[in-house]
C-alpha cells in the first residue's frame, strides 16, 4: 500500500493554515459530491479521498501526528515502541493514547464520509470511525436547499407572490415589500428529506434585486432618467415620473440643463416591511428632448427668439 499525501488531495501547501485547509475541502467536496455527480465512480472515489484527508488535515491532533509519521508510517507501525521514543500504536488505537479525537461530521456536511483506507486505518487505527459513521443509526436532519431568485423592483415596492415548483411539488412564494437584494427567503421544511425519521431540510432563496432595465440599482438607491421636453425645461413645470409603485411628478424649475440630477429622498428602494425608514433615495436625471418635427408657424417663432436672443 502506497502513502497517501493529504496535502496534494486536497491541493494545499503543507504550511497551509486550518481556514484555508477547511475552505479547500469544502470547495472540492461539493464539487465531487455523489449528489452531483450520480453514477461516477471517479467522483465517489475522489469524494472518499477527500473526507479521508480532511478527517486528518483538519484536526490539530491527528495533522501533527500525519506529519511526524508520514512516508514512515510503516516503521512506526513495526517499531513503533523500539527504543522507548517510538508512538503507543496499541495505545492510539485502544482510544488510551490521551489523543482528542474530535472528528468533524463530515456526514452532518456533505453526506455519508464513506470508508477510509488501509493507510488511514493504520495510521489511526483500526478500530477508528468517524462521527459520521457512529451515527448513521441516529435520525439525522436533511440538508437545506439553496436557490437564487431575481426579484424586479415593482414586486420590492408592492409586494408580490410567486409561484415555484420544488421536487414536484408547487409553492407560492410572498415577496414583501421592502425585500432587499442578497436576502435570504425561507421556507421551513421544504429542503431535503431527514434521515432515519429525522426532519427535513430547509429551502433557502437568495434574493437578486434586478433593475429591469431602465432603472439602475446602487445598494438601496434608484437611478433613472426621465424625459423632459423642450418648453418644459425652459418655462419650467411637472413632468410624470414612472418609478414602481405610486407614479410621482417632477417638478422641473425654468431654465433646466439636459443632465441636471433630482433626488426624491426615502422614494428609492423601500426600508424593511416596505417602511420609510431605511429605505433608499431616487435619483432622476433629466434628459431633454429636442422636437424633431415643427410647423412652419413654429420654425417662425424660434427664429423670432433666436433673433431676439442676439
Amino acid at each position: 500500500m502506497e502513502y497517501k499525501d493529504y496535502y496534494k488531495i486536497l491541493g494545499v501547501d503543507k504550511k497551509a493554515s486550518a481556514a484555508d485547509i477547511k475552505k479547500a475541502y469544502r470547495k472540492l467536496a461539493v464539487k465531487y459530491h455523489p449528489d452531483k455527480n450520480p453514477d461516477d465512480k471517479v467522483a465517489e472515489e475522489k469524494f472518499k479521498e477527500l473526507n479521508e484527508a480532511y478527517e486528518v488535515l483538519g484536526d490539530d491532533d491527528k495533522r501533527k501526528k500525519y506529519d511526524e509519521f508520514g512516508e514512515n508510517w510503516k516503521y512506526y507501525e513495526q517499531h513503533g515502541n523500539a527504543g522507548g521514543g517510538g508512538f503507543d500504536w496499541g495505545k492510539w488505537q485502544s482510544g488510551q493514547g490521551g489523543g482528542r479525537q474530535q472528528y468533524e461530521d463530515m456526514e452532518g456536511m456533505f453526506g455519508d464520509g464513506g470508508q477510509f483506507s488501509d493507510f488511514f486505518e493504520h495510521l489511526f487505527g483500526g478500530g477508528f470511525r468517524s462521527r459520521a459513521q457512529q451515527g448513521r443509526s441516529r435520525s439525522r436532519r436533511g440538508n437545506d436547499l439553496q436557490a437564487t431568485m431575481k426579484v424586479g423592483l415593482q414586486d420590492v415596492y408592492t409586494g408580490a407572490t410567486r409561484q415555484i415548483e420544488v421536487n414536484g411539488q408547487k409553492l407560492n412564494l410572498k415577496i414583501k415589500p421592502g425585500t432587499y437584494h442578497g436576502q435570504v427567503l425561507r421556507l421551513k421544511g421544504k429542503g431535503h428529506p431527514g434521515r432515519n425519521g429525522g426532519e427535513p431540510g430547509d429551502l433557502l432563496i437568495e434574493v437578486e434585486l434586478t433593475g429591469d432595465g431602465q432603472f439602475e440599482l446602487q445598494g438601496k438607491d434608484v437611478h433613472m432618467e426621465v424625459p423632459v421636453d423642450l418648453f418644459t425645461a425652459v418655462l419650467g413645470g411637472k413632468v410624470p415620473v414612472a418609478v414602481p409603485g405610486t407614479p410621482l411628478q417632477l417638478s422641473i424649475p425654468a431654465g433646466t440643463d439636459s443632465g441636471r440630477l433630482f433626488r426624491l429622498k426615502g422614494k428609492g428602494v423601500p426600508g424593511p416591511a416596505g417602511g420609510s425608514e431605511g429605505s433608499g433615495d431616487l435619483y432622476v436625471k433629466v434628459k431633454i428632448i429636442v422636437p424633431k418635427q415643427l410647423t412652419e408657424e413654429e420654425r417662425e417663432l424660434f427664429a423670432k427668439l433666436m433673433q431676439l436672443k442676439k
